[in-house]
């Protein structure tokens, strides 16, 4: 039987997406014990304690099917951020998200925009339903909005606006922002894909889901796997007009969320001075991976995450492999097209410390 034959075409030309190395596989292989992992931009407090203290409650009914449209957690999501629940879609994390617009919007004769440097579930998504995948040069690491515009084709149905963006952690402003969306053509979806937006919301220059009265056209997804601490859970959401979240709720599979989710979800939203120590931690803690790393002579990417992708000048694959032999685990960038780049999690300080000292010693 030749599979690639009847395999949907976009699908033969992807690769899976590899995530971050778990601390267990590396301790097993290698026979060793305290690794950190500083790879996958998680939140290295954990959870609220609210979540912790409460899940026991859901545990109980978990031979039940959760709540299928996700009344309380977009109620509170509305409430929260002055939005109607009509206008919020659940997803099994953010990545969910960016599946049901591909899903909802393209056909293998559509095109759809992202930056190179990007999240790779673009192209993955894209490609996925047999459209064309069209991405743009980055400007110093970032997306240059205006070649964006100029990449617009007759059959483009969306546009992938990362912001902050992962990995580069660049950032565009307010201004810049709204000037762009206000050239995009109104029959072109722009997911603006806020999965970092916590660690940048702290600056004046971020744009929050009231410009969505502005641009029907828009769609912001947000996700509790960072800032949050909720990445085991695997959920995340959008904002968008009442219509356009219609038609994404249309392909959303029927319990795409699972009831501790959406219970952990709903806790973690009501603890803002939980999300406040949190966001204090990565600013400090940041300031101490830019400085270590500038002691060592690499440049780190100026970063609005909670994440830093530094410049090895080489191809950084023995820089990795000798971390994770020393039981530090980070991330290659060679699938974003930054073979000399490694991107390095802020931790726990005792975590960062580890990694800097760590990596000293292999210098040296």
């Amino acid at each position: 039987m030749d599979l690639e034959k009847i395999v949907n075409k976009g699908i033969n030309d992807l690769s899976p997406y590899e995530p971050g190395k778990p601390i267990e596989d590396l301790e097993r292989e290698l026979g060793i014990k305290n690794a950190i992992k500083l790879a996958s931009n998680e939140n290295p407090v954990g959870p609220s304690p609210r979540v912790l203290q409460m899940i026991d409650k859901v545990l109980k009914d978990t031979h039940r099917y959760p709540d299928g449209n996700a009344t309380k957690l977009k109620e509170i999501i509305s409430k929260k951020f002055n939005v109607n629940s009509n206008q919020v879609t659940i997803g099994n994390g953010s990545n969910d998200i960016i599946e049901f617009i591909a899903r909802t919007f393209l056909s293998t004769d559509d095109s759809a925009i992202y930056s190179e440097h990007a999240f790779a579930v673009y192209p993955l998504v894209v490609k996925a339903v047999g459209a064309e995948g069209i991405e743009v040069p980055s400007k110093n690491f970032s997306h240059d909005l205006e070649a964006i515009l100029q990449s617009i084709k007759n059959n483009t149905k969306i546009i992938f606006i990362a912001n902050p963006n992962n990995p580069t952690g660049s950032f565009i402003g307010r201004a810049e922002l709204l000037d762009f969306l206000k050239k995009v053509p109104e029959n072109i979806i722009v997911l603006l894909d806020q999965a970092y937006f916590d660690y940048s919301s702290y600056e004046d220059d971020d744009v929050d889901f009231q410009i969505l009265n502005d641009f029907p056209n828009l769609v912001m997804s947000r996700s509790f796997s960072k800032a949050y601490g909720l990445a085991g859970f695997r959920i995340g959401y959008s904002v968008s007009s009442e219509l356009l979240a219609n038609y994404l709720n249309r392909v959303r599979q029927p319990f795409n969320a699972n009831s501790l989710a959406l219970f952990a979800a709903e806790q973690a939203l009501d603890d803002d001075e939980f999300m406040n120590k949190c966001l204090q931690l990565n600013l400090e803690q940041k300031k101490v991976l830019y400085g270590g790393l500038d002691s060592l002579g690499f440049y780190g990417l100026p970063s609005r995450g909670n994440f830093i992708s530094f410049d090895c000048q080489k191809n950084s694959t023995e820089l990795f492999n000798k971390l994770l032999n020393n039981g530090v685990i980070v991330r290659t960038l060679g699938v974003y097209k930054m073979p000399t780049f490694l991107r390095v999690s802020v931790g726990l300080p005792e975590e960062n410390l580890v990694f800097l000292e760590k990596l000293k010693n292999m210098l040296g």
